[in-house]
């Protein structure tokens, strides 16, 4: 931002004699005007230069704002590597592309602090349950498997992990959320045991993916916005595209 600077110098800066030129009645000889005319471009000049560089202030950079990274998921080794805790595992995927550590504990939740670019960030994994119903991870299914999406803002979907984030926000919803897709369970297979499962090596593959696109989509939201990030996620091509 530019402060503007007072066309004359403050009380404490060296004056000149004139800041200008008038001829007021009565006769000046031509030596005299010439001299006055000359003093008064110096002057002019003078106090154009000293506004110019004196007194102008160089623009500051604003410092970007910190951001919150939250992964969701349930602790304990029941659910690593099942449907259930892909958003730990992409926390995980930008702590070690970003070189943080997620290893301090604190508000019941692991968290370590870095940066993203120039911009603060804090990642955090809550070790506090979400419900293992299949309700939980509703919003999650309705994306097919490995499939990202970004939202500028929204309701839970019938998320109870996402609504009890709202709830903690006194039912604010203004956050963007990056969502995982699942997929649904396969036949009449029971919603539960579909989320508990751990990844074959095909779908382990494809979300590693999955992630690098879910990385690179994080440090486009926090660098450049989110329009761009959602359009990055957007024209990204699923997976079986790219076979």
């Amino acid at each position: 931002m530019f402060i503007p600077v007072a066309p004359f110098p403050p009380a404490n800066a060296v004056r000149f004699p004139y800041s200008g030129y008038c001829i007021c009645s009565g006769l000046v000889s031509s030596a005299r005007m010439t001299r006055l005319k000359a003093l008064a471009s110096l002057s002019r000049s003078a106090a154009s230069e000293h506004s110019s560089t004196s007194t102008t202030t160089p623009q500051v950079e604003p410092k970007p704002k910190p951001w919150l990274l939250v992964g969701l998921g349930n602790p304990g080794k029941k659910y690593q590597g099942t449907r259930h805790n892909v958003g730990f595992e992409m926390l995980d995927a930008i702590a070690k592309a970003e070189g943080i550590s997620i290893s301090s504990v604190s508000f019941k939740a692991l968290f370590g602090k870095g940066r993203i670019g120039n911009v603060p960030v804090m990642l955090a994994k809550p070790q506090t349950f979400m419900n293992a119903s299949g309700e939980s991870i509703y919003d999650d299914m309705d994306l097919p498997f490995a499939k990202l999406r970004l939202l500028p803002k929204g309701g839970h979907g019938g998320h109870n992990g996402m609504r009890s984030v709202i709830d903690h926000f006194r039912g604010s919803r203004d956050f963007p959320r990056l969502r995982i897709g699942i997929g649904r369970p396969p036949g009449k297979m029971d919603t539960v045991n579909f989320v508990l499962q751990p990844f074959n090596r095909q779908e382990r593959e494809e979300l590693d993916i999955t992630f690098q696109n879910g990385l690179e989509a994080t440090r486009i939201l926090l660098l450049e916005g989110f329009n761009k990030s959602a359009t990055f996620v957007n024209s990204t091509k699923p997976m079986e595209q790219l076979g």
